[in-house]
């Protein structure tokens, strides 16, 4: 259920309010090669959507080669139908207790994708994308790759 102050609001305005985090947001994705750190990909979406909804359709799953190894967070549970070769965590149901298998491949996976939020974390450096963003919204991946490209700019020089 949308706030009052919402249910007046523009509709527009209203697909970009993500209720977890009460304010208006935008979701960014990034596809990074793990031996290299480089930022192969950006996408982008609004802030209500789901982190696999944004995959499906920014489509960036299909144009990964079917050898590629793809590792993603709980967020992304059922990619393995668009992606054979993909990696998630085992998420753990109501009532039931993950197994010491299941808990250790768990952690395994974690200390891979470790990687991925750290440079996550570099590309926060940038203000823009990690405070509150006070700018245009189609603008927003354009600015989005260009922070990457910098950051991309960066591994590459001396």
């Amino acid at each position: 259920m949308l706030p009052n102050h919402l249910l007046n609001a523009p509709k527009k305005q209203r697909n970009y309010y993500s209720g977890k985090k009460k304010q208006h947001t935008h979701k960014s994705q990034v596809f990074v090669e793990q031996s290299s750190k480089r930022i192969l990909s950006t996408t982008y979406g609004k802030g209500r959507q789901h982190d696999f909804s944004v995959l499906k359709q920014s489509r960036c799953s299909h144009k990964l080669h079917k050898d590629t190894e793809l590792l993603a967070d709980s967020g992304y549970q059922g990619v393995a139908k668009y992606h054979p070769k993909s990696r998630t965590p085992h998420k753990r149901w109501k009532g039931k207790v993950l197994s010491q298998q299941q808990l250790d491949y768990n952690r395994s996976l974690a200390k891979e994708c470790i990687l991925v939020e750290n440079v996550i974390r570099r590309l926060k450096v940038f203000r823009v994308l990690k405070e509150t963003y006070r700018h245009r919204r189609r603008r927003f991946a354009l600015r989005l790759t260009l922070i990457a490209a910098l950051y991309n700019l960066d591994l590459v020089s001396p």
